[in-house]
């Protein structure tokens, strides 16, 4: 079966999958809408094929790259899951370093977020990224597995294993104490959390994440970085209240929007994917970090 290029894929198919990615529809009925738009010899099954994600042919940085030393590590979180398992990544070298908290989707530290990690070493920081899934067992190894779940887990429960995360890389021998913390999606909301919980964060660059309210806005110290998609209406929405907020507290921030990409545009497993806006808002984000953690 060939595979299908992006453009052959609808936006409908699309907002379908962010439905599905997000919950709002269960696997069966998400495969029952798809055959709507399967015409003009466009299968279910192609389609299909086409938006999960591919992990296989998508890492762009090997566990065993040369220029990093990149394994798992366990720490505490005890007002979260207890022990959480976590990716701990950095360049290799002597040398102290800005640490990067690296959040993850709503379904575990899957293959892509791994990779995320290991570019942010690449990029001169040490790096964790956690997996929140680890009381449960850990990333099952599909993020259908993964997404179910991580609904099985207290959101502000998983937010006290991610500031862990930050203390024990704040105290790392190899790090600066200078942290920062990038999320995607359910990340997205996890760093905009973590700039309300933590006044020494040292910056937070979220993508596509849900919003603070007014309140919690006000506790933001730390700089803000934010990427939102410019086709993701769900998400985007909250945008207008959250900048008044940021404003009306004079939180130093910067919001870019990406035109014509869809939630998930930095994620290069499946066709929601923009390369170019991945690689500038990836630019954007390594810029700030190294501005801000000094």
């Amino acid at each position: 079966m060939k595979p299908l290029k992006k453009q052959e894929i609808r936006q409908e198919v699309f907002d379908l999958y962010d439905d599905y990615a997000h919950n709002k529809i269960d696997r069966r009925t998400f495969v029952e809408k798809l055959s709507a738009y399967a015409v003009g010899g466009v299968t279910v099954a192609a389609l299909m094929s086409a938006m999960l994600p591919n992990y296989v042919d998508t890492q762009t940085i090997s566990a065993d790259d040369e220029r990093i030393d990149s394994d798992y590590i366990f720490y505490d979180s005890p007002k979260g899951g207890g022990q959480i398992k976590a990716l701990l990544s950095k360049p290799k070298g002597p040398g102290k370093m800005p640490g990067v908290v690296v959040v993850h989707e709503n379904r575990g530290l899957n293959p892509y977020i791994e990779n995320t990690g290991r570019q942010a070493a690449v990029d001169g920081f040490i790096s964790i990224a956690p997996d929140a899934l680890t009381p449960l067992g850990g990333y099952p190894g599909n993020d259908d597995d993964g997404r179910a779940m991580q609904r099985e887990r207290d959101r502000y429960e998983m937010l006290e294993d991610f500031i862990a995360a930050f203390e024990y890389l704040k105290s790392h021998p190899d790090c600066t104490g200078k942290v920062a913390v990038v999320g995607f999606c359910f990340g997205g909301w996890i760093s905009n959390m973590m700039a309300v919980r933590l006044p020494d964060l040292g910056a937070a660059a979220p993508y596509y994440g849900g919003q603070p309210s007014a309140e919690e806005t006000a506790q933001i110290k730390a700089p803000l970085r934010l990427h939102y998609a410019g086709l993701d209406t769900r998400v985007n929405e909250g945008w207008p209240a959250y900048e008044t907020a940021l404003k009306e507290n004079e939180v130093d921030y910067e919001a870019y929007f990406y035109p014509d990409t869809n939630h998930g545009f930095h994620n290069n497993t499946t066709p929601r994917y923009d390369e170019a806006a991945a690689k500038l808002s990836w630019d954007r984000t390594i810029s700030f970090f190294k501005d801000k953690l000094v």
